[in-house]
């Protein structure tokens, strides 16, 4: 597996690169934002790490991107910020992980462990299948895209993943916790009532009657579910 970081400091690249390196991952680097986007295309890393303030694109932009392009690759940002507000934006732009600097080795390494992890197991929650129909919605796991009436429907990849999670169990029920803890992690610091605001916009790209879901259905008083299988 490959670890790619993305910091015009020396000194913090050094170090990861002892970190991940120690831990047997291989390594590549990008001094700044826009470098990281060219570093990310030619060595397609298996977890990225980003710090905040850089050279040409800073790390929410740079994440931003990578998401706008699709890459459900785990991301961590770096910062020398600690404030929920700073947290917000990094969250938002679709990472799933943040580091106030300083930080420790052993936190470093926990944390890239326990993404990693995260992503096989979610990964394996969905290779026994390529897709999934219901009605005229179809959802194609391994391709991370959705179609509706044979039409790609354009999801964000946090919609996605939380289309894919509850579609690989159809009728399963699901708690808002259990959501929001499956796409931003256990240190998600926002509030439960967040992931009403995605299943919204989801249901507005798939629904016919988005106050008559027919595949994000509510249950009332417990979370969501996805319809039942035709």
């Amino acid at each position: 597996m490959k670890i790619m970081l993305a910091d015009d400091e020396e000194s913090i690249r050094v170090v990861v690169e002892y970190i991940v390196t120690e831990d047997g991952y291989d390594f590549c680097y990008a001094a700044d934002g826009a470098e990281a986007l060219v570093v990310f295309e030619a060595e397609n890393p298996d977890l990225v790490i980003l710090d905040v303030m850089m050279p040409k694109l800073n790390g929410f932009d740079v994440c931003t991107q990578l998401r706008k392009k699709g890459s459900n690759v785990p991301i961590i940002i770096l910062s020398a910020k600690g404030d929920i507000v700073d947290k917000s934006v990094g969250f938002k732009a679709g990472a799933d992980d943040y580091l106030v600097k300083p930080f420790s080795s052993l936190e470093l390494s926990l944390r890239i462990e326990a993404l990693l992890r995260r992503r096989d197991h979610q990964a394996g929650e969905t290779e026994e299948r390529e897709s999934i129909k219901l009605g005229d919605l179809e959802i194609f796991f391994k391709r991370y895209e959705a179609r509706l009436k044979g039409k790609r429907v354009e999801l964000t990849p946090k919609e996605f993943k939380i289309l894919a999670y509850m579609a690989s169990h159809p009728g399963k029920v699901y708690t808002r916790k259990q959501l929001l803890t499956y796409v931003w992690g256990e240190d998600y610091v926002g509030e439960l009532t967040g992931i009403a605001v995605f299943i919204c916009k989801i249901r507005e790209k798939i629904e016919e009657d988005p106050a008559k879901p027919k595949y994000l259905q509510t249950v009332w008083g417990v979370g969501y579910k996805f319809g039942e299988k035709e």
